[in-house]
């Protein structure tokens, strides 16, 4: 991915409450954030690949809470 400074690290977050189609709107936010390579969500969790040199995991969970869910590291 263009403008990423690190290898992409793998994050899976459990996000309580989202099934498949929310995912895919939750996958969308998180995929506009710079440096989110890749976000893959399945029924109560998400498969995010990040630029650790810009977003930390608590940047991605926030990400998560702003649409509404509860979300944290499995």
């Amino acid at each position: 991915m263009a403008g990423m400074t690190s290898p992409a690290t793998r994050v899976l977050l459990g996000v309580r409450g989202m099934n498949r189609e929310a995912g895919e709107r939750v996958a969308a936010h998180l995929l506009a954030l710079p440096g989110v390579s890749r976000a893959t969500p399945d029924d109560g969790q998400i498969e995010v690949h990040y630029d650790p040199s810009q977003h930390t995991v608590m940047d991605l969970v926030r990400a998560v809470r702003t649409q509404g869910f509860l979300a944290g590291m499995l």
